[in-house]
């Protein structure tokens, strides 16, 4: 199965449980320049008219204090019952470009830990060790990969697969969930694996022919095949084992633990994870990759 780099960036290199006092977090500075219009004093108005304006800079400082309020605020509206759909877009990828941040930053993370509410603290602490164990199994390419990222389906016609695996075979859906954005980004990733694994869910050739029906690249197809292939390895009563036989690294089943974790939690932080976008991690540094790249 592929492993595909959510969060890269410097990894975390430090322990995330802790939450303690700024120290030396904050002093460390990315300025970034938006701008607001101002009038501009001691001009004169002329046959009545205002003033003329002057754009003037306004200075946004990114350090562990706005990353805390970022994330925070993102985290908190992403679990919020009365947030429109239409808002997780920008949710999904705020969250995501703060997590980016984070990491690059990684002396900032007790600061950000111990700033951020209570209530989102331990998804936020998660979710960075997801994105560590997924870090530790990657490396930087030297060049782009041969991929095609499209469109996903939408959230809903997702959760319709993961729900109808879920009845079929028994697996909770938050699984099913967290290896397709682990694998593919939700299926925005078209193109093999580097082992020669395909589809939303990344399959082996031989390992398909024995689980799959249909097409390893339909995502319905592809998704009930997970949910067949996990019960075949003892879901839902030992999903440690199960995601295990899906892909043999510790490093990945607590990366798909930690990530259904949240979903459990709260069924909307998959809207979040759903509108994450495909960055790779390349020798000259991270790169977005579109929709509608084809490498």
């Amino acid at each position: 199965m592929r492993l595909l780099r959510l969060i890269v960036a410097t990894i975390i290199a430090i322990t995330l449980a802790s939450c303690g006092s700024a120290s030396q977090a904050g002093t460390s500075r990315l300025v970034s320049a938006s701008y607001q219009t101002d009038a501009s004093p001691g001009v004169a108005s002329n046959a009545g008219l205002s003033a003329p304006f002057k754009q003037k800079p306004r200075v946004t400082v990114v350090n562990a204090a706005y990353l805390a309020s970022e994330l925070g605020s993102v985290e908190l509206a992403i679990r919020q019952a009365d947030t429109p759909s239409s808002e997780y877009a920008s949710l999904g990828q705020r969250q995501q470009h703060a997590y980016h941040l984070l990491a690059a930053h990684p002396e900032w993370v007790p600061a950000v830990l111990g700033w951020v509410p209570s209530s989102v603290r331990n998804a936020i602490q998660d979710n960075l060790a997801a994105a560590q164990q997924i870090d530790s199994l990657n490396g930087a390419s030297a060049r782009l990969p041969h991929w095609r990222i499209l469109a996903p389906p939408t959230p809903d016609t997702l959760m319709g697969y993961y729900n109808e695996a879920q009845q079929a075979y028994g697996v909770p859906w938050q699984y099913l969930a967290a290896i397709n954005l682990i694998e593919t980004n939700m299926g925005r990733i078209q193109g093999l694996s580097s082992a020669g694994a395909q589809g939303p869910m990344q399959f082996m050739p031989a390992t398909w022919a024995y689980y799959g029906h249909g097409d390893v690249n339909n995502p319905h197809d592809a998704i009930l095949a997970a949910g067949r292939y996990l019960h075949a390895h003892r879901a839902p009563g030992d999903m440690n084992r199960a995601v295990y036989a899906y892909n043999p690294s510790q490093l990945y089943v607590r990366a798909v633990m930690l990530y259904a974790k949240q979903m459990f939690a709260d069924a909307r932080a998959y809207l979040g994870y759903y509108n994450w976008q495909v960055y790779v991690e390349t020798t000259s540094g991270e790169v977005l990759l579109p929709e509608g790249f084809s490498g």
